[in-house]
């Protein structure tokens, strides 16, 4: 995020895209939702769902799946014809904007509706509402990248909070909600292929060096593979052995008899984790770790806010916290890793990446820090881009419609859209191990439009078979208007009908990030269950 959490309050207007955040981040919910109801400021929520969120919008856009670029520009288009965009920000602050606005003359709010479905009048008034904000903030999720067009659609996004002055300001920026509690942390401290910690490029020779000296060992100077890239290759020989940890990718990534096949393939497969996962199984060698209440360490949230993590437990059995067994591994491996403790590796963290140049424990004990923070006595960042960009000026994209790498067809005629429920949690290792969670949501549903149910002879509650090219599942039908005629989601944490034996293997070509949120099914009712 490059705002705080608590600056969504500050926010004159929020535009939520792309995140069913009641369910999947029911935290920062609570603050949008404070936002509208007592603070009085103004929602647009653009999803193809019909959300809980929608009824605390003053909009609602309704999009077809994948066309998030074209309602983007749209907005784009509206805010420059009628001269609603912020003429200084766009001089002093950024660069190739001709270019941008000319690539989105075309996209008229009746070209718009054509793609979308988004009635002309209805995206006029969205985009006036954003524009003539004093303060307007955007918080998307993975609905918007977990498409083909994935990075593109946050250059998008981008680039209408550019136009509209709004980076660099409270209650204004682009604001990414992170899928899970480290996640930002694991990217920050070099969990990238392309990425030393801090961002730092493995191309820069320099930056290289720096690391060297610290770690007494040579690095490659070219990016590695993407989590998806690494499978791929598995599957095609390429890699004899992968070490996997706290992933669970035989239910979480796309396309799973594949996955399995690659697994299957390799020499060594070894997965280090606190529990047996459905990936695990597969593995010659398991590591059992400690889960995040049995050490010692940080996470880094969505907020980009470094908290201490203090151990409460004792690890069970033979367990262990994760970088003790990284460094055992590592020494039987002929590389000493001679750390005595976590806090030691965040004060090597700290000297050898500047944004977390004056992070240590002792700053950490009553409250977290967020990055960039290069000093001791630095305060730490609650918003980025205060004084500039990065890169010097803030660089708006041309960006075109980009098709999904699976659209519907007639074998095929239903778009299957995947992601979470309340609660459940990811590839539901740790949730459905709750009684209570089970309780609450004992077993996976597919959502379907009612209109295409009675099409289909298809009752509320009955068994389906959903089938796609690459595999197929029975579940049961909750009938519900939250979907789009045409359009059926399912959630993904249901290792007994896991939605991604289904889902395709298109991946964003920049980032790899699979399509999980576009994949052509067929529906079918199954008699005499």
């Amino acid at each position: 995020m490059t705002n705080s959490i608590q600056d969504l309050e500050k926010a004159d207007v929020i535009l939520l895209t792309g995140s069913n955040t009641t369910e999947n981040h029911p935290i920062i919910s609570l603050h949008i939702i404070n936002a509208v109801t007592r603070l009085r400021k103004k929602l647009i929520v653009v999803d193809p769902r019909v959300i809980k969120m929608t009824q605390y919008a003053d909009i609602y856009l309704r999009p077809r799946p994948g066309t998030d670029i074209a309602w983007l520009n749209g907005l784009a288009h509206i805010i420059i014809k009628e001269g609603l965009w912020d003429k200084d920000y766009v001089r002093e602050r950024t660069e190739n904007f001709e270019t941008f606005a000319q690539t989105v003359e075309k996209y008229t709010p009746e070209l718009v509706q054509m793609v979308t479905g988004i009635p002309a009048g209805d995206l006029r008034k969205a985009a006036r509402l954003y524009a003539q904000a004093e303060r307007a903030a955007v918080v998307y999720c993975m609905g918007i990248t977990q498409h083909r067009s994935g990075t593109d659609n946050v250059k998008a996004i981008a680039n209408l909070a550019m136009l509209c002055g709004n980076v660099g300001i409270e209650g204004g920026g682009v604001n990414p909600l992170r899928g899970q509690n480290n996640v930002q942390g694991a990217c920050d401290v070099g969990a990238l292929p392309d990425v030393l910690p801090g961002y730092q490029s493995v191309a820069d020779a320099a930056v290289r060096r720096k690391f060297e000296e610290a770690w007494d060992a040579r690095l490659p100077g070219g990016p590695g593979l993407t989590a998806t890239e690494m499978i791929k290759q598995a599957g095609e020989g390429k890699i004899r052995g992968l070490y996997i940890m706290g992933e669970n990718p035989m239910i979480s990534d796309p396309d799973l008899n594949h996955v399995r096949s690659a697994l299957e393939k390799l020499e060594l497969l070894v997965v280090q984790d606190i529990f047996l996962t459905q990936t695990a199984r597969l593995a010659d060698v398991v590591l059992p770790a400690a889960s995040y209440a049995e050490k010692e360490g940080t996470f880094t949230n969505t907020e980009r806010r470094v908290q201490r993590v203090r151990r409460a437990l004792s690890p069970p059995g033979q367990s262990r916290a994760d970088w003790r067994i990284i460094c055992d591994l590592s020494a039987k491996m002929g590389y000493e890793m001679s750390y005595q403790s976590a806090e030691e590796i965040m004060e090597e963290i700290a000297s050898l990446t500047p944004i977390y140049g004056g992070i240590c424990y002792d700053r950490l004990e009553e409250a977290g820090i967020q990055w960039p923070c290069s000093t001791l006595d630095h305060p730490g960042t609650p918003v980025l881009h205060c004084n500039g960009f990065t890169r010097g000026k803030g660089l708006f994209h041309a960006l075109e419609v980009i098709p999904a790498s699976e659209m519907p067809d007639d074998d095929y005629p239903f778009l299957l859209s995947t992601g979470r429920v309340l609660y459940h949690y990811n590839s539901g290792t740790m949730s459905r191990r709750a009684e209570g969670l089970n309780k609450m949501y004992p077993e996976v549903m597919v959502e379907m439009n009612p209109i295409d149910a009675f099409a289909l002879n298809i009752d509320d509650h009955s068994p389906v078979r959903i089938s796609s090219r690459r595999g197929d599942i029975t579940v049961r039908v909750a009938l519900t208007e939250m979907c789009q005629r045409g359009t059926v989601f399912l959630p993904f944490h249901f290792r007994e009908a896991a939605a991604n034996l289904l889902t395709n293997p298109g991946v964003n070509p920049v980032s790899k990030t699979p399509e999980y949120k576009i994949c052509a099914v067929r529906i079918r009712p199954v008699h005499g269950m």
